[in-house]
């Protein structure tokens, strides 16, 4: 499929920064993550409260959710809203975030999403947000296993899952281990899934992960990530810094989907490239992405850097829309 030749153009921040902090922490998880402890905790009491005072902030410029679930699973107990959509489509969207970002990141995407249908968005289990990990996660299997236990738990049959950065990553770690329950896979230009990072991001990478770096340098890298656009103060901005400075994460990285992995995928993906990213050579993503999907679509956004789910909301809806009607036709 031709690349996508929208223009960039000036969009609320607020995801625009998310996105950019999602995939700076995805890279800096992806270096730096340590097993120093069983499982991910916060540093400290005062640090989960102030954390929580800013996710509350962030979270009210969320659409109104319906249902809140705490899901019980084996590595323990993950936070999960529902938002009721307007649209019909049978199988609702699952939304997965960027890393330390949390259901918060997509206020600026819910309100188009919701028109497809139901829509579930959650706090990944092992990172800042209101899930709760009680048991260590070793392994890509471990990853895929506690996110099929949230999908059994829904009384839905099927859920079409949307992920950001690492959150795509994840979505391609559960369709490769538990495809059942898994309607399609939307990507939005996925982490370590079809390139690797580049070195001149890999050493940037620092300024993401280690808390008593100055917030300019933390700054400055997600500016960098989000295509030089300038960093504001917003609610969700001091939701993930609160969650960089008092979270400790446990889990391994993830590893690189290698395309003979790819290749063995069960389900419809649609794959969605900033062509500005700096969290991989997007040419090169896109080729793989095209070579290796057996039932893939693959979209280049030219103008998007790795924030694009808050550079183009309404494009990127439209895009999962057409895709999950494909889907349904067939």
């Amino acid at each position: 499929m031709p690349e996508h030749p929208t223009p960039a153009r000036p969009r609320r921040r607020r995801l625009l920064l998310a996105g950019g902090l999602a995939c700076t922490l995805a890279v800096g998880f992806a270096l730096g993550s340590t097993r120093a402890a069983p499982v991910g905790h916060w540093r400290s009491a005062e640090g989960r409260a102030t954390y929580l005072e800013a996710y509350d902030t962030a979270f009210a410029a969320l659409p109104e959710s319906a249902e809140t679930h705490d899901v019980r699973t084996d590595y323990g107990v993950v936070r999960v809203y529902r938002f009721a959509g307007h649209g019909t489509a049978r199988s609702p969207l699952l939304l997965l975030p960027g890393t330390t970002s949390g259901a918060p990141m997509w206020a600026d995407n819910l309100p188009s999403l919701m028109q497809i249908g139901d829509v579930y968005a959650l706090d990944l289990l092992g990172e800042p947000g209101h899930s709760i990990q009680d048991r260590p996660i070793l392994d890509d299997a471990d990853k895929a296993a506690w996110l099929a236990q949230v999908i059994a738990a829904l009384p839905e049959q099927s859920v079409h899952l949307v992920g950001l950065s690492i959150g795509g990553w994840t979505a391609l770690n559960l369709a490769l281990h538990h495809p059942d329950g898994i309607a399609g896979v939307s990507l939005l230009d996925p982490v370590v899934s079809f390139a690797d990072i580049p070195w001149a991001t890999i050493v940037r990478s620092p300024a993401a992960v280690l808390p008593w770096l100055p917030r300019s340098w933390r700054d400055a890298f997600t500016s960098y990530v989000s295509g030089g656009a300038e960093v504001e103060d917003l609610p969700v901005a001091h939701m993930i810094e609160a969650g960089m400075a008092h979270y400790r994460m446990t889990a391994p990285p993830p590893t690189r989907i290698t395309p003979e992995r790819l290749g063995a995928l069960t389900v419809p993906v649609l794959a969605i490239i900033a062509g500005r990213s700096v969290i991989h050579d997007p040419a090169q993503a896109a080729e793989t992405a095209r070579a290796a999907l057996p039932d893939g679509r693959v979209v280049v956004l030219a103008g998007a850097s790795h924030a694009l789910s808050g550079e183009y909301p309404e494009e990127i809806a439209a895009l999962i829309t057409d895709f999950v009607a494909e889907i349904a036709a067939r």
